[in-house]
Formats: structure tokens, sequence, C-alpha cells
């Protein structure tokens, strides 16, 4: 017994020391591996199990929480969730703007929220609304949409 303590405590200690470390710094995974310690503690306390048996345990229970836990763990509603969260312009593809200045196959202007874009497709004139079918670098491919009748 090391420093007067059980070895299944001293895993039991190291493993709430883990989690405990994991809500300091998420991400590390450190949960998965708190826990293998926690329950290698507890199996060794109630067995009795030498060292080799411990650290053969710990490995298994480390592996069996990762496979099996992480697919909770690891899921979030970030940029996997979206793939064109940093890619403003292909976000407006199919959008409906306002053309601002005449928009023909050479250029114009749309009006996309408060801000204002180079446009080419068309043919539209100054207050028409087209639809965003494409993105050219900086440039809004537009065409011309449905129109809904005047009110």
């Amino acid at each position: 017994m090391m420093f007067g303590l059980h070895p299944g405590w001293l895993w039991a200690i190291a493993g709430v020391l883990l989690l405990i470390a994991e809500v300091i710094a998420p991400g590390f995974f450190l949960v998965f591996i708190g826990a293998a310690a926690i329950a290698t503690g507890l199996f060794t306390v109630l067995f009795d199990l030498g060292i080799a048996p411990q650290i053969g345990l710990f490995i298994i229970y480390a592996a069996l929480f990762v496979l099996v836990f992480k697919r909770w763990y690891g899921q979030s509603d970030g940029p996997a969730a979206d793939p064109l969260l940093n890619d403003r312009a292909a976000r407006l593809v199919g959008r409906s703007v306002t053309v601002v200045e005449a928009v023909d196959e050479h250029g114009g202007r749309v009006r996309v929220g408060d801000g204002e874009w180079s446009a080419r497709g068309g043919p539209a004139a100054p207050g028409d609304r087209v639809r965003v079918a494409s993105v050219e670098g900086n440039c809004l491919i537009v065409e011309r949409g449905a129109t809904l009748p005047a009110t």
C-alpha cells in the first residue's frame, strides 16, 4: 500500500482529478481516462487486484469508454453542422437580392442585407429582385426569378 492508501483508492482519486482537469480544460478527452481510472479503482477495492491486472483493466476500460461514449461526447452543432459557416459568399446562393445598379453580363451591383456586392447576369434593372445562382470570386452571378404580382 502506497501512502497508506489501498491502490484502488489511488485509482479513484486519480480518476476524480482527471475529471476535474476535463472540466477546467475541456476537449482533451480526460473524461474517458478519468472514468476508466475510477472503474479500475472500484474493481481493485472490491477484488483486491494486483498491479498487472489493474493496468490491464485500466487499458480495457479506457478503450471501452472511448469507443462507446465518443459518439455522444464529440457531438456538437459547430462547424461540422454547417460546412459553409465561414464562406459568406457561398451562403448567398439561392437568396433573393435587390438590384442597385443595372445588372447585365458585364456587371452591376446588388444589395445583400445592408451591403452591396458586384454582380453579373440578369439582365435586371434597379429595384428588380434577382436570385443569386452562384459566386465567382467576389462577384455574384444572378438570374431573374419568378416575379411576384404588384400589390
